[in-house]
């Protein structure tokens, strides 16, 4: 058996979305800046696909700009609310994507703003009594605050940092890429100046995403070269990953409930079951109703073979991460799991779920770590 348990690193295809975007990988290939028939459809399915995400999030279509996914959109929304906002004070946290981290850190080096960090609860949820006593102490700031944190799930209350943001003049911006999909966003309810999306994190495609920017925000464009997305990003449109972004998103809200009530079922049951075959685990994060339901942080008990546990789950056909797929390759071990205090003596592993798992995976999972700690402390 395979088993695919890294879906916070990408989801597989839906076929409903591959259906709806096969005709314009086919047969609809016009320019979407052509004003001739083949463009001008083109263009027609790039506009109500922007219509659909905009239903979806309950904002003006306008608001919505099409991007190559959540990396470009974050480094959009912080530039350029950097360089055409006069901000010069930013707040994010040090267990934050590093889209934004890396990003706010440059431009700190360069001397481009203050960057604050705010504190950290023990469970690694954001200090808000720090996050206002920041925002109070500094002139008009960017907070860059992600929904839900990629590695350990930990939830963002939107609510409440926009309410600070608004009480104190500041600009917020907040990484969806993880939630998108799998929860409600009514931005008239909430507001957010900048908030990204990537397509790929809810059974949609690689390769795009977007950015929402409040109407009431003025910013430059971010890519210079054509009139493309209201002349905010130059570039020909990727028109067959925008239809499938749309179609991905139009599913994901549909089915909704039904797909969280499968996914928390199947993350309760196997945080059960560690807990009983496995003495001495631990989790990452708050592992509660403050936590996205799509991602499980285990922290296993010390082990001779830790830095192999990833390899055997591999060459057992489990298919998971040791944190972020966007820093594979890095030997420093997770810049979230060291923010939040984590024992980094102890191996820890990142299991996240989509629609498509079952029981039956989750227990053959369980019977292969098994194998792994076989010893039981009395």
């Amino acid at each position: 058996m395979k088993v695919y348990l890294d879906n916070a690193a990408t989801t597989p295809l839906d076929k409903e979305v591959l259906d709806a975007m096969l005709p314009y990988m086919q047969n609809h290939y016009g320019n979407p800046s052509s004003i001739h028939s083949y463009g001008r459809q083109t263009r027609a399915a790039i506009e109500g696909a922007r219509k659909t995400v905009a239903k979806l999030l309950n904002c003006s279509p306008a608001e919505i700009f099409f991007t190559s996914g959540g990396t470009e959109a974050d480094n959009q929304a912080i530039r350029c609310s950097i360089f055409d906002m006069g901000i010069t004070h930013a707040i994010t946290s040090r267990i934050e994507h590093h889209a934004v981290l890396h990003t706010l850190e440059a431009l700190e080096h360069s001397g481009k703003i203050k960057l604050s960090l705010v504190n950290l609860t023990p469970e690694g949820h954001i200090d808000l009594v720090h996050l206002e006593e920041l925002l109070k102490t500094n002139e008009r700031s960017l907070i860059s605050l992600m929904h839900a944190n990629n590695e350990i799930g930990n939830l963002l209350p939107l609510k409440k940092v926009s309410e600070l943001a608004v009480k104190y003049n500041a600009i917020f911006h907040s990484d969806t890429v993880q939630t998108m999909g799998h929860y409600e966003i009514n931005l008239k309810d909430i507001k957010i100046h900048f908030l990204t999306c990537a397509a790929h994190k809810f059974h949609g495609p690689k390769g795009v995403g977007f950015l929402y920017i409040n109407g009431d925000v003025k910013i430059k464009p971010f890519i210079y070269g054509g009139a493309q997305e209201r002349n905010m990003r130059g570039g020909t449109e990727n028109v067959y990953g925008i239809i499938g972004l749309a179609k991905a998103l139009e599913i994901a809200h549909r089915d909704m409930k039904a797909h969280h009530d499968h996914i928390q079922g199947l993350k309760d049951y196997m945080i059960d079951q560690l807990k009983k075959e496995i003495p001495g685990v631990k989790f990452n994060g708050a592992c509660n109703e403050n936590c996205l339901y799509t991602v499980l942080n285990v922290q296993f008990p010390p082990t001779e073979n830790a830095e192999m546990l990833l390899f055997n789950l591999d060459i057992n056909g489990i298919a998971a991460s040791g944190g972020s797929a966007c820093s594979s390759g890095s030997n420093q071990g997770s810049h979230v799991l060291r923010g939040i205090g984590s024992d980094m003596e102890r191996p820890s592993i990142r299991f996240s779920f989509s629609k498509y798992n079952t029981k039956e995976e989750i227990d053959f999972v369980l019977e292969k770590l098994k194998t792994f700690f076989p010893v039981k402390v009395v």
